[in-house]
Parts: structure tokens; C-alpha cells; sequence
């Protein structure tokens, strides 16, 4: 149980209760809090810290409160995009000529992935088109799409479950709009 968690809503006899003190299934608002506090906590630790291995790496999680499986970790791990340090072999975020070596049909297929898990519905408003997600996902989605350089898109701007896709021109957002029916099967709202 992370101890450090504000109470995300209170029982009907009123006193308040966090998602980790829930008896049931964690609601997806609430998988999606733990998830982003969590994955936090991973860069903290590994920016503070060499970790060399997963299992150094659940033992700090569980010492920061959160108990994880090896399945989750690797997820984890994978979706921020952690890289092993050749000299000494312990995990750090990619640097920056590391993450603009990726090819662009890997950051095309991140995105399109991202947008099929996180993306909720999206409006176009001339040549911007609005994203919804779940609560503490739009920043996530907003770097997949910026990392994919697709040539409809200008810029992105992400709040918590908002992100607002800057695209060149009307017919630019038309297009954008289409890819992401394409890839996620939504329409448009």
C-alpha cells in the first residue's frame, strides 16, 4: 500500500479512502493513478540510484510502497523507454541522440499503440483536434505522437487527461483525424 496517496474518494458513511484501501477491483481511474505514481517513482529511483536488475528494482518499489509483479516492472520499463548503460549496465532513461535514433516506423507503431490503450475520444476544431484520455495518461500519449514526427502534426500540449493537437492546417487535422480512426477503430466525437 503506498502510504503517501491522497484519498481519491470517500465511503457513503463518509470517511475517506484511498484506491489502495479499496476491498474490490481497482477501478480503471484508479489502475491509471497507481500506474503513473508508480512509474514516477521507477525514474526517481533510477535517476537517484544505479539499478542494475529488475529485482533491485521491485525491492526499491516495494520499500517506496508499491508491490509489483516482474511482468508489470517490464512494462513498465519498456513503456518509459529505459535503456541499460553500456559502461556499467545499470538502467537510465534514454538520452536524447539515443531516443532520436529510433526509426520512425518504431515511433509510428508506439503511437499507434499508445492511442489504442490511452486514447478516449478526440474532436476536431479546425486545425486543432482535441484528445481525451483517462485521467494521468495524456502526457504519455502526447510524447508518442511528438516522437513520431508525423507530418500532420506541429506540436502537442498535454494536461492531465487532455491534449490538444496543434496540426498545420484544416485539411492537416482532417488527416490526423483519419489516422486515428484508422488506428483505433474510434470516431470522431
Amino acid at each position: 500500500m503506498h502510504k503517501d496517496s491522497p484519498a481519491l474518494y470517500k465511503h457513503p458513511d463518509g470517511h475517506a479512502a484511498g484506491a489502495w484501501e479499496s476491498s474490490g477491483p481497482a477501478e480503471p481511474l484508479e489502475r491509471s493513478l497507481m500506474k503513473s505514481q508508480r512509474q514516477s517513482v521507477i525514474v526517481e529511483v533510477v535517476e537517484r540510484e544505479p539499478i542494475y536488475n529488475q529485482e533491485l528494482l521491485r525491492r526499491r518499489l516495494r520499500a517506496r510502497g508499491f508491490d509489483v509483479t516482474q511482468a508489470t516492472l517490464s512494462r513498465d520499463i519498456k513503456e518509459l523507454g529505459l535503456v541499460k548503460r553500456a559502461a556499467d549496465g545499470s538502467y537510465q532513461r534514454p538520452s536524447p541522440a539515443t531516443t532520436m535514433t529510433r526509426t520512425a516506423e518504431a515511433a509510428e507503431a508506439a503511437a499507434r499503440r499508445m492511442a489504442r490503450e490511452f486514447l478516449r475520444s478526440f474532436e476536431p476544431v479546425q486545425q486543432l483536434v482535441v484528445l481525451k484520455t483517462d485521467a494521468g495518461q495524456a502526457n504519455v500519449l502526447a510524447i508518442a505522437l511528438d516522437r513520431a514526427s508525423l507530418p500532420e502534426v506541429a506540436g502537442t500540449i498535454a494536461g492531465d487527461d487532455t491534449i490538444l493537437v496543434v496540426t498545420r492546417d484544416p485539411r492537416q487535422a482532417t488527416a490526423f483525424v483519419r489516422q486515428l480512426e484508422e488506428w483505433t477503430g474510434l470516431r470522431r466525437h
